[in-house]
């Protein structure tokens, strides 16, 4: 991956360009699953932090959980979730559009003072697609797609996983590259100026060679 298809991934649809990365341990909590499939995310959540080098954490000091994740069967259920509207500002008009859309996935952020993230909450609306996903894949999805913030635009094209032919989904490689080096502690937490893809693709290239 050269740094004109690294940068494509953190350019916005607006041309701005942005990169955050996770600043602490993440302490992920789920809601509406049964015990395998929370046992499934959170297995994804570990496998996602030990390739990117991250930490996580049983409980985060300021925020409790820093990761929730949500699986609901009609987004009006996120009115009925005590407190929400506390955590996610605007959360009504949200639900209107999310419902305008017919969406079935939604992940809201929210940043320290630095512009690393402090917080991630997801939002799986479990219609016939998603539904249709086997749970494995669909957590290594959303933990990847939580893991750094992504351009609005970066998985349009094509998804972060991909089949092997046997059945097995994987994250392609490529991503797990470029999670890596956007962990790396020579790079910084959070970035703003494209030239950070250059960098981020120097990371690649020389992992790759060693």
């Amino acid at each position: 991956m050269d740094a004109a298809e690294v940068e494509r991934f953190f350019t916005r649809s607006d041309g701005t360009y942005l990169f955050a990365r996770w600043g602490r341990p993440i302490a992920p909590v789920v809601f509406g699953v049964d015990t395998a499939t929370l046992d499934i995310v959170k297995g994804a959540f570990e496998a996602v932090c030990q390739m990117a080098g991250h930490q996580m954490a049983e409980t985060d000091p300021e925020l409790g959980a820093n990761v929730m994740v949500f699986f609901i069967r009609a987004w009006d259920e996120l009115l009925e979730v005590p407190d929400l509207d506390r955590l996610i500002d605007g959360l009504v008009p949200l639900v209107d559009r999310l419902c305008e859309a017919e969406a079935n996935q939604y992940r809201v952020f929210r940043f320290d003072a630095s512009g690393a993230i402090k917080a991630c909450f997801v939002f799986l609306r479990m219609d016939d697609v998603m539904s249709a996903q086997p749970a494995d894949a669909l957590a290594l999805g959303q933990v990847v797609q939580s893991i750094v913030l992504w351009s609005d635009l970066a998985f349009t094209e094509r998804a972060p996983l991909g089949d092997l032919g046997d059945g097995r989904i994987v994250l392609r490689p490529e991503i797990g590259a470029l999670v890596r080096a956007g962990y790396d502690p020579v790079m910084p937490a959070v970035a703003r100026d494209p030239a950070h893809a250059l960098r981020l693709a120097a990371r690649m290239q020389m992992a790759q060679g060693n």
